[in-house]
């Protein structure tokens, strides 16, 4: 009689990396990416092997590694990501192997050298997340590390990412040296399906609410735009503009992959946007505008110099089931630093009778 097979259990620090564009790369140069491949594939076990790490598997373009500790995960990340950056620079830019990686702290259930289960399976999707060259890592790793490495970690949001049924929330890791004591942390209430709301408002109207009262803390005289009295007979025309701070409204991000909500999504920005031109206190960019950069890559510092703002609002909607979530976040185009950022969790049925 055959015993069953005990399931083991443990908490491990999980490294997921892949190569960013591997398809492009085999296609332009086979050859000489697999080659690149197996170079940096040595390279990577190496410095794994050097933080008390196991490479679980290499597949593809794709390496998995596990820690015992967050913080040799995190150092080996680095460490792997600088070493590969001076090898890329000896390369021609077209056949440089820049790997992403994503560190994720959880549960994994081993079976014989591999290694299954979701926290594997999170540290796979937020490596998608980071820029080629790059690393992001869980709120669970970063909350392992925080108070005893000396980097900087970027928080850039909560991530509804494939498979995972709660959103993640992720953090950059900051590679930059001079970045190692800038620390963004967010603060932010724990999503509930089954959330309870005793008084519902319109969505719009929440977000601006907040928004105005969160601006006019800030400058507490408003300025009246005056109706034009008559024609300057020397044809020239002088116009009092609003003297407040000036800030544009980005289209939000459909998150649902539904593209019926598109429509609710573009209709939500334009509510925002003309509520917000109504308050003299505010310079606020026309929709044809902002609405440029409907589904481009955002760089907010760009974005500030382009339509001369002092201020970004850009949000995401996502809808689930019988809620709809949305985020929004008041962004400096200066620094890039978020100001103020907030999340409303919604019953679909009631939001929707409170928008028509």
């Amino acid at each position: 009689m055959d015993k069953e097979q005990k399931v083991i259990r443990k908490l491990r620090a999980i490294l997921s990396a892949d190569v960013k564009g591997y398809s492009l790369l085999m296609t332009n140069d086979e050859l000489t990416t697999i080659k690149t491949l197996k170079k940096y594939r040595i390279i990577m076990s190496e410095i794994i092997k050097d933080h008390s790490g196991r490479v679980v598997d290499a597949l593809g373009d794709n390496m998995l590694a596990e820690f015992s500790s967050a913080v040799e995960a995190v150092q080996c990340s680095m460490e792997i990501q600088n070493e590969l950056k001076a090898r890329n620079a000896d390369l021609l830019e077209d056949k440089r192997l820049e790997f992403r990686i994503g560190v994720n702290v959880g549960d994994v259930v081993q079976d014989g050298d591999s290694l299954y289960g979701e926290g594997v399976n999170i540290a796979a999707r937020i490596e998608g997340l980071a820029d080629s060259g790059g690393i992001c890592i869980s709120r669970n790793a970063y909350d392992h590390i925080k108070n005893k490495m000396k980097i900087g970690c970027e928080y850039i949001g909560e991530h509804t990412v494939k498979n995972i049924k709660d959103p993640v929330r992720v953090y950059k890791v900051l590679m930059d040296p001079k970045s190692a004591e800038k620390r963004l942390k967010e603060e932010s209430k724990p999503f509930t399906k089954k959330i309870q709301i005793k008084k519902w408002l319109r969505i719009t109207a929440a977000i601006i609410l907040i928004l105005s009262a969160l601006l006019a803390g800030i400058y507490w005289k408003y300025i009246y735009l005056p109706a034009p009295a008559g024609i300057d007979p020397d044809s020239k025309l002088e116009f009092n503009l609003p003297k407040g701070p000036s800030i544009a409204v980005l289209p939000f991000v459909n998150m649902s992959k539904d593209p019926e909500q598109e429509y609710f999504c573009d209709g939500i920005t334009e509510n925002i946007i003309a509520t917000l031109a109504q308050t003299q206190l505010l310079l606020v960019i026309a929709r044809n505008s902002t609405f440029a950069y409907k589904n481009k890559p955002i760089n907010i510092q760009q974005i500030g110099q382009e339509l001369n703002v002092e201020y970004v609002i850009e949000g995401s909607i996502q809808k689930s089931n019988d809620l709809i979530r949305i985020v929004i976040q008041l962004i400096d185009t200066d620094s890039g630093l978020h100001i103020w950022s907030e999340r409303y969790d919604r019953g679909v049925c009631q939001a929707s009778c409170r928008l028509n």
